[in-house]
């Protein structure tokens, strides 16, 4: 397949419907530079329908994690698994900043991303494009109020139906027991991902390869015990 970057693409300008904070202390000199230069030669472009695989060169499947955080789990995938294209959505502009800088150092070349509302990519994309996506410890906004705010839901997971593949993986990892619960009861109502026998057996087991994520260290660290759930579209 040809490569083809998208150099000239532009990167969604529609402003996000994005809870919690969007950046923490100001950006160094080279995390600046990182945004101006790197950040739009692998900008997912606003482009659609999108089909994720021109975005990339020789892939056979496409990946989407959903809120990557310091993106410890985005790039390790991707440098584990250079012929997989891997589309990263994180609106934390500094979470953004030091995955750019791990792109740049480790030379990775299948990595896009957006920096933004994951519902915009997930809205663009043509259906059935996605052979994985990723949500690992998404925000559990735990008060009763905030419950509408959590990334899964249904109309959600209704997107995330119409752009996985049939019989592709949807991974949710969190280590807040009320969240699971929640993430069990709207898989359940929605009707259009199965929990795997894998998963069924293996909650407090990390899938083989699973190279873990900051925040999950921290977890264990304190005492918390991360739940990997699975589930596969029908």
């Amino acid at each position: 397949m040809a490569d083809r970057h998208k150099d000239e693409g532009q990167p969604f300008t529609r402003r996000p419907l994005i809870y919690g904070r969007a950046k923490g202390k100001a950006l160094s000199p080279r995390q600046q530079k990182l945004f101006a230069d790197v950040l739009p030669r692998i900008a997912v472009p606003a482009d659609t329908p999108l089909d994720p695989y021109t975005l990339f060169s020789d892939i056979t499947q496409v990946h989407v994690e959903i809120g990557f955080g310091g993106g410890e789990h985005l790039i390790a995938r991707a440098a584990q698994n250079t012929d997989i294209g891997f589309i990263g959505c994180e609106p934390f502009l500094n979470g953004v900043a030091k995955t750019l800088a791990a792109i740049e150092e480790q030379e990775l070349t299948n990595i896009r991303l957006h920096h933004g509302d994951a519902r915009d990519v997930l809205d663009a994309l043509k259906p059935e494009t996605l052979d994985r996506v990723y949500l690992l410890y998404p925000d559990p906004w735990p008060k009763s109020r905030q419950n509408k705010r959590r990334f899964v839901g249904g109309d959600t997971l209704t997107s995330l139906a119409r752009v996985i593949k049939p019989g592709k993986i949807l991974q949710v990892a969190s280590d807040i027991p009320d969240y699971i619960q929640w993430t069990l009861r709207e898989i359940a109502e929605n009707g259009q991902f199965t929990e795997t026998q894998y998963s069924l057996a293996n909650h407090d087991t990390p899938p083989p390869g699973w190279p873990g994520t900051r925040y999950e260290a921290k977890a264990i660290r304190e005492g918390r015990t991360p739940c990997y759930l699975e589930f596969e579209r029908q």
